[in-house]
């Protein structure tokens, strides 16, 4: 008999079927025992009545420990009252291997205690859970990208470019030469653009940040898109397509892990289009209405942005940011050079930013000057330089921050949980 996927039940009603997983639980009730097997798919009930079960099978029930590996055959049949809408009428069940003495238990642990069996804790419901929204977030957004006809270029994860200075890059041995873990694979998704017209990357990313908030992690993904011939306005226009498509795309697939996790769904369905959008100046003016120490020119931290954000059902743009804080390839304003054609996204309840992008420098001179106004090595930027003296034309992109969008749309209070294996200041293991 062919194994099935526990989230594939429902097209076997009425059938016997065989699931390969773990037992998650068990419990009795004297004459009905109950063990709750997960796969991976998802978590399904099986239950024993004493009176209808080989006693062997009925003892042996009673005997499998909290995950240890099983093979379980069973009759499927509908329950409304489960989380998935089914049930399993258990008829057989092999220990394929036992597990003693299981360190994570269905009581409450300690955050560290958690974190340091990080590759045991993902096993729970919440934790998979989280990470199969991660995963149809990442499948929605290649989705996305490949039916608007952009191609997947990656970038490297090594450069010797320190594109926005080298205050928070890791610094690498590269054969004795000075390199670094990409912080960004924008650039080179700019020279991959020139050549492809609309690109993204996706791939890790690494900051060297002194940050122990609940929204920066040391290491994390990015969906960056690059598109020639795109403005400031395009670009906007592309990045809340993407966001409402991702938020679709999960309330339609992962509704039973949003669930799990106890989300409000109405905080996702209320996300509509156009989003708002306010420009960095009237934000300043805003802050300050509201009793905000708050200098035009500062750029913002987590309680500015909370504050912003808290005014609107679905995401806020914030756009034309001051020049100054800014990194040196964005594009001023022609209207007002204090300020770039960029913008940050701004996810509601308090997550923060999850988008940065803006309409890249095209003008050669221009780009030229603002590499030596951040005290750049501009030997190492020539390559950059080519993209403007062949054929340069308008171009803008964004990155996507994929555990800040995680943590969002799942609900959960620290990044920490949206991905797998998170890199923290002073956690490198598991």
């Amino acid at each position: 008999m062919a194994a099935v996927l526990i989230k594939h039940l429902g097209q076997h009603v009425n059938e016997e079927v065989q699931i390969q997983g773990w037992l998650f639980n068990k419990r009795s009730s004297g004459k009905i025992r109950f063990i709750i097997i997960r796969d991976g798919s998802g978590q399904v009930q099986g239950t024993l009545v004493r009176e209808e079960t080989d006693p062997k099978l009925f003892d042996m029930a009673a005997s499998v420990t909290q995950e240890s590996s099983v093979r379980v055959t069973g009759m499927v049949r509908e329950e409304p009252r489960a989380p998935s809408g089914y049930e399993l009428t258990v008829t057989g069940l092999e220990i394929i291997s036992g597990s003693e003495d299981y360190p994570i238990t269905l009581k409450e642990h300690g955050v560290d205690f958690l974190a340091d069996r990080r590759h045991l804790w993902i096993r729970g419901p919440r934790q998979a859970s989280i990470l199969r929204i991660r995963s149809e977030i990442e499948q929605a957004i290649r989705d996305f990208f490949y039916e608007r006809d952009f191609i997947l270029a990656d970038s490297p994860i090594i450069t010797a470019l320190a594109a926005e200075g080298t205050t928070n890059l890791f610094e690498i041995d590269y054969h004795g030469e000075k390199a670094y873990l990409a912080q960004t694979g924008q650039l080179y998704s700019e020279a991959t653009a020139m050549a492809l017209g609309r690109v993204y990357n996706f791939g890790p990313v690494f900051r060297a940040e002194k940050s122990k908030t609940r929204r920066h992690l040391l290491e994390f993904w990015m969906a960056e898109a690059e598109m020639a011939y795109c403005d400031h306005e395009d670009n906007l226009k592309l990045q809340e397509e993407l966001i409402y498509y991702i938020i679709q795309r999960v309330l339609q697939r992962k509704s039973l892990e949003l669930k799990t996790l106890k989300r409000d769904l109405s905080k996702l369905e209320s996300v509509s289009l156009p989003f708002p959008r306010i420009s960095y100046t009237e934000a300043v003016r805003i802050l300050q209405d509201n009793g905000e120490d708050f200098n035009w020119g500062e750029d913002f931290g987590a309680p500015q942005e909370t504050m912003l954000s808290d005014r609107y059902a679905s995401p806020l743009f914030v756009h034309r940011f001051p020049t100054q804080i800014k990194a040196f390839y964005m594009k001023p304003d022609p209207e007002d050079p204090k300020v770039v054609l960029g913008a940050d996204l701004l996810a509601p309840e308090g997550y923060g930013e999850i988008i940065g992008g803006g309409q890249r420098i095209d003008d050669l001179e221009l780009l030229r000057h603002r590499i030596k106004e951040h005290s750049l090595p501009e030997e190492e930027f020539q390559w950059y330089l080519d993209l403007r003296r062949y054929g340069s034309v308008p171009h803008a992109g964004f990155g996507l921050g994929i555990e800040r969008a995680v943590a969002w749309i799942c609900g959960i209070e620290h990044i920490r949980e949206a991905v797998p294996f998170p890199r923290m200041l002073y956690r490198i293991r598991p």
